[in-house]
């Protein structure tokens, strides 16, 4: 079906009611593997790029110091990947930048083949959000591409994105910025958390969903919501990690009943970045503990070391270093590189699979309304958005 904006999955979501599942990818393989396992499932595909993911995947190990032209260089390699195993798909792919930090990581982003970016001014006092979003949205819906918008702040740490405590979304606040944004769809805080260290039994406040949703509709607004820090944490995956010498404590997940249970009330995009990592990092333990000799293996034995070395890390970003070629661009040297992409792509599936079924996205791929760039460009004109 080829890659798409991401405004047709946000109206599938909406019409059919179920929700979208938005997997961060950080490498070739991760992209590969994500578009399969949607294909496999006849699922529309979401792929997000982190904007710091585009700085590593343009060759900075030390991603959190990347620089503008880090990110220009990633992101094209990402886009090139996702061209390369989505143009052909059997289901509409979409590449949507995460956490977008300023104007210049959203060009990046475009001009690197994004059909979807996020511009992330939560931070921000409530007006200056608003310009930014409005900045973002005005550059990118005239190259027909979608834009979400984050009001309230999760509390946890992803990439450069941080905060100690959480500040909720108010609903009233949320209908004013969508009518004064003209965003497609829009990150809440209302309970989640970014990373692996969730808290015990956290509770999803579904009223603050619900009431941005039915003010939406009272207004007649399109608007579609977004949770970011969804990840599920399986229990399992951490686990097997610790008992292959790992050290991850404090580790909980958003229960997926509660995930489902805010479907209905307005969610329709779900990320999860933190669960793919942890297969990823499990595979590989249990790579190089079922086969030994891969630890002095002198393509990836350094990876096992890497993984030796930071036993409470579950970012595969921390362990990739010694084969970035084969992380920017899918160049795959010999046998013993070719198991280690194994290990990320049977993460990316075992992690990706699992949540296209429960967020009810099976299937689902032929009711997506086909729309491309410039069609949507034009949409958005017509419309004055």
């Amino acid at each position: 079906m080829a890659i798409v904006p991401m405004r047709p999955l946000l109206e599938a979501t909406q019409k059919y009611g179920y929700a979208q599942g938005g997997f961060n990818v950080n490498a070739v393989a991760q992209a590969k593997a994500a578009i399969e396992v949607h294909e496999m499932f006849r699922s529309p595909a979401i792929l997000q790029g982190a904007d710091l993911a585009n700085g590593f995947m343009g060759g900075r190990t030390d991603f959190l110091n990347a620089t503008v032209e880090d990110k220009i260089k990633g992101a094209k390699n990402i886009g090139d990947a996702v061209k390369k195993y989505g143009t052909d798909a059997t289901v509409p792919v979409v590449l949507h930048l995460d956490h977008g930090k300023n104007m210049d990581s959203v060009k990046a982003a475009i001009d690197g083949g994004y059909t979807s970016v996020m511009i992330d001014g939560s931070s921000l006092p409530f007006n200056q959000n608003i310009e930014l979003t409005r900045e973002v949205v005005k550059y990118a819906h005239a190259r027909g591409v979608t834009v979400e918008g984050e009001l309230g702040v999760l509390a946890g740490v992803e990439d450069h994105v941080f905060s100690a405590t959480s500040t909720y979304t108010n609903p009233m606040d949320a209908v004013e910025f969508f009518k004064k944004t003209k965003v497609d769809c829009l990150a809440i805080s209302y309970g989640t958390m970014h990373g692996a260290s969730k808290g015990k039994d956290v509770k999803l406040r579904k009223e603050i969903a619900i009431a941005i949703k039915e003010c939406l509709m009272h207004e007649n607004i399109f608007g579609v919501l977004v949770s970011h820090g969804s990840s599920t944490v399986p229990k399992y995956i951490v686990n097997e990690i610790n008992a292959l010498g790992g050290e991850l404590t404090n580790t909980y997940g958003i229960a997926l009943e509660q995930l489902k249970a805010v479907i209905p009330c307005g969610i329709g995009k779900i990320n999860v970045d933190t669960d793919i990592r942890l297969a990823v990092t499990r595979n590989m333990k249990e790579l190089f503990a079922q086969e030994p000799a891969m630890q002095k293996s002198s393509s990836i034995g350094k990876i096992y070391d890497l993984l030796e070395s930071n036993k409470s890390a579950f970012d595969p970003r921390a362990f990739l270093p010694p084969i970035m070629d084969t992380v920017m661009y899918g160049n795959i040297p010999d046998e013993d590189v070719a198991k280690i992409v194994n290990c990320v792509e049977r993460g990316v599936k075992e992690a990706v699979g699992t949540l296209i079924v429960e967020f009810g996205s099976v299937g689902k791929a032929p009711l997506v309304e086909k729309v491309t760039l410039d069609e949507m460009a034009e949409r958005y004109k017509k419309e004055g958005i």
